[in-house]
C-alpha cells in the first residue's frame, strides 16, 4: 500500500498543530462556536446529538494491520470501545471529547492517517472496489489511480470551495463493486485497441434527489486522467449553483445542463486543461503504481480437499461460512475472505477495539499485512491461503464475526441515525436489526438481498440502492418509514421507488417480511429478488403489503 512521504507526513503533522491552536482557542472562549465550526469540519469534527464525531479517511478502503491497530486503540482511549465503518470507506467515532481531539489525531498521523477532507464541500475520500489486485478478470488494479487521484485533490486551492461535496469512485472491473454510478464521477478502467483508459460516468447521487450517473466519455485515454477530472470539477466549481444547497449537487448541474451540453462544457475545458501540464507523467504513475505490486504470492499452490469444509464432522458452519464470505482470487490456492460486521444482534458496521485487534492480527499472519475496508460496512482480507481459511474462521469465531451473510438478508447496510445523527428524522439501527433478525431463519432460501437503511433523506444508508430500501421520515413528530422496492447499486444501477404510505416501526418490519413472502411464491427458478421485482414490477409487491 502507499506510503506517505517527508511532504504528505509534514502536511499532516502541520494540519494537526494548527487544529491544535484552534481547539485551545475554542475551549478559552477566544473563538465562538460559529467561527469554530468551519475548522473543525475541515478536520473531519462534527457536532452530534451527544458527543462530538469524527469522521478518519481510509483512502480507497485500504488498511494495514498497524493503521487497524491505532484505530482500535482510539476506540478505547478516546471514545467508548468501538467504532463505526461506513458506506465511505471511512471510519467514525462518535462519543469524543473536544480537548481529546488534537491528541487524537497526532496518534492518527503517527500511522499515516488523518480526517482531512472527510467534510466540508470539497473532493471527500476517493472509494474503489474492495476486491481491486485480488479479483480475477480486472482490467487493471484501480487503487493505482485513486492514489494518485488523492495526492491531486488533496489540498486542490481550486477546489476546496465547491458548491457542494464531491465524492469520486473507481473500479477495474465491468462487475461493480463500488456504487461508481452513485457518485459524483465514476471511473471505471477499460481497454480500447489495447490501449489502458476509462468510462467516465458523472453527475450521479443519493439523497433528496437520486440520480443514476450518465456516461459522459466512453473512452478516456488514462494518460489524460486527471485533466479529465479537472476539466469536471472547473465546470462544476464554474457553474453549479451556490444559492440553493438542496439543488448544489453536480446531480443537478448535469440534468439541468443536459447530459449533452455539460459533456461539451467538460471537452472544451479539458481541450484547454490538458495543455497545462497537469497530468501526472508516466514515470509517476508507475511509480505509485509500485506501492501496488503483488505481494510474495506463493506458487503452486493446491486447493486443500476439505476447503469447503466437505466431509468434516460437525464442521457445517465453517463449509457455510467459505461457501458465504469467501471469493475466487486471481492467484491459484488464494482466496479473499469477507468479513462480516453484521452478527446477530449486533449494529451495523460497528466493531470494538477487540474485534479490530483480532482482525489486525489476521491480516498481518495470513493477507500480507492488509485488508480493506467495504462501502457496505464490511471488512475484507484480500490474500488469504486456502489452507489458511480454517484458521482465520476460528479467528473470527472468536471474536464474533464468523457470520456467514454476505448479500443476504441480514447483512443489511444501517446509517447511525437518530441514535446520534443531527440531520436524522428517525433511527435506523433498531430498524435494521428487527429486520435483520425477522428474516434470519430463512436468509439462505432468500439468497441475495441488499436491505439498506436510512435514517434521512440524505440517504446515508444508500437506501436507494438497495433492493429493499428502508427511509426514516418523520411525521408530525412521529418516526414514519418508507418503503422502497428495486434498487441497485452494481453494474444495473437503478434507483428504488417507494411501494406506498409509509409505516411504524413495527410496521415497515411486517411489511418487509410480506415482500420477501411474496417472493419467494412467485419467483422462477434462479431468480433473485431484483430480477423477480424487475418482471413483475411493483403491483403485486404492493397488493401484498397494502391490501
Amino acid at each position: 500500500m502507499y506510503r506517505y512521504d517527508s511532504i504528505d507526513q509534514a502536511m499532516v503533522e502541520a494540519r494537526v498543530e494548527e487544529f491544535r491552536d484552534q481547539v485551545a482557542r475554542r475551549l478559552s472562549g477566544e473563538l465562538d462556536e460559529d467561527h469554530f465550526k468551519p475548522l473543525r469540519l475541515k478536520n473531519g469534527l462534527y457536532l452530534q446529538l451527544h458527543a462530538y464525531m469524527l469522521r478518519v479517511a481510509i483512502p480507497y478502503g485500504m488498511l494495514s494491520s498497524r493503521q487497524l491497530r491505532m484505530l482500535a486503540h482510539i476506540a478505547r482511549r478516546y471514545d467508548r470501545g468501538y467504532a463505526h465503518f461506513t458506506t465511505r470507506q471511512n471510519i467514525q467515532y462518535n462519543w469524543l471529547k473536544l480537548e481529546e481531539t488534537p491528541d487524537l489525531l497526532a496518534d492518527l498521523a503517527s500511522v499515516e492517517m488523518h480526517a482531512i477532507q472527510t467534510s466540508g464541500n470539497c473532493i471527500r475520500n476517493i472509494s474503489a472496489d474492495q476486491y481491486a489486485g485480488a479479483i480475477a478478470g480486472e482490467v487493471a488494479d484501480p487503487r493505482p489511480w485513486a492514489e494518485l487521484l488523492r495526492q491531486w485533490s488533496s489540498f486542490h486551492p481550486e477546489f476546496s470551495y465547491l458548491p457542494r461535496k464531491f465524492k469520486i469512485a473507481l473500479t477495474g472491473c465491468e462487475e461493480d463493486r463500488a456504487a461508481i454510478r452513485f457518485h459524483d464521477i465514476g471511473f471505471q478502467l477499460v481497454r480500447e485497441g489495447g490501449a489502458l483508459g476509462f468510462r467516465v460516468f458523472a453527475g450521479g447521487g443519493m439523497g433528496r434527489t437520486p440520480i443514476v450517473a450518465p456516461l459522459i466519455r466512453h473512452f478516456l485515454p488514462a494518460e489524460e486522467y486527471l485533466s479529465y477530472a479537472e476539466a469536471i470539477l472547473r465546470v462544476y466549481n464554474r457553474f453549479g449553483r451556490r444559492d440553493n444547497i438542496y439543488k448544489a449537487r453536480i446531480k443537478i448541474l448535469v440534468q439541468s445542463l443536459g447530459v449533452e451540453e455539460f459533456t461539451a462544457l467538460v471537452e472544451a475545458e479539458h481541450a484547454h486543461v490538458r495543455t497545462l501540464g497537469i497530468d501526472a507523467p508516466a514515470e509517476e504513475v508507475a511509480r505509485i503504481a509500485g506501492f501496488f505490486a503483488d505481494p510474495p504470492f506463493e506458487t503452486g499452490l493446491s486447493e486443500p480437499a476439505d476447503a469447503a469444509g466437505v466431509g468434516t464432522e460437525g464442521d457445517g458452519d465453517f463449509a457455510r461460512w467459505v461457501r458465504q464470505q469467501v471469493k475466487p482470487h486471481k492467484v491459484p490456492g488464494y482466496a479473499i475472505v469477507n468479513i462480516s460486521l453484521k452478527p446477530a444482534g449486533g449494529i451495523p458496521g460497528d466493531a470494538s477495539a477487540e474485534q479490530m485487534e483480532a482482525i489486525a492480527d489476521l491480516a498481518e499472519r495470513y493477507s500480507f499485512d492488509e485488508l480493506r475496508v467495504t462501502h457496505a460496512q464490511n471488512l475484507v482480507l484480500a490474500h488469504v491461503r486456502r489452507r489458511d481459511l480454517r484458521a482465520v474462521h476460528e479467528g473470527l469465531r472468536v471474536v464474533g464475526l464468523a457470520e456467514a451473510n454476505l448479500d443476504l438478508a441480514t447483512d443489511v447496510i444501517a446509517c447511525p441515525g437518530l441514535d446520534y445523527c443531527t440531520l436524522a428524522n428517525a433511527r435506523s439501527i433498531p430498524i435494521a436489526q428487527a429486520v435483520a433478525d425477522r428474516l434470519r431463519p430463512r436468509e439462505a432460501e432468500l439468497g441475495e438481498l441488499k436491505i439498506k437503511v436510512s435514517g434521512c433523506i440524505n440517504a446515508c444508508g444508500h437506501h436507494h440502492a438497495g433492493h429493499i430500501g428502508i427511509l426514516g421520515v418523520d411525521r408530525k413528530g412521529v418516526e414514519n418509514y418508507q418503503l422502497l422496492l428495486g434498487g441497485s447499486g452494481a453494474e444495473d444501477a437503478s434507483i428504488a421507488q417507494i411501494l406506498g404510505p409509509g409505516f411504524s416501526e413495527t410496521g415497515i418490519v411486517e411489511a418487509v417480511e410480506k415482500v420477501t413472502d411474496l417472493y419467494l411464491r412467485l419467483r422462477r427458478p434462479g431468480e433473485r429478488f431484483l430480477d423477480s421485482y424487475r418482471r413483475l414490477g411493483a403491483a403485486p409487491f404492493k397488493e401484498a403489503v397494502y391490501g
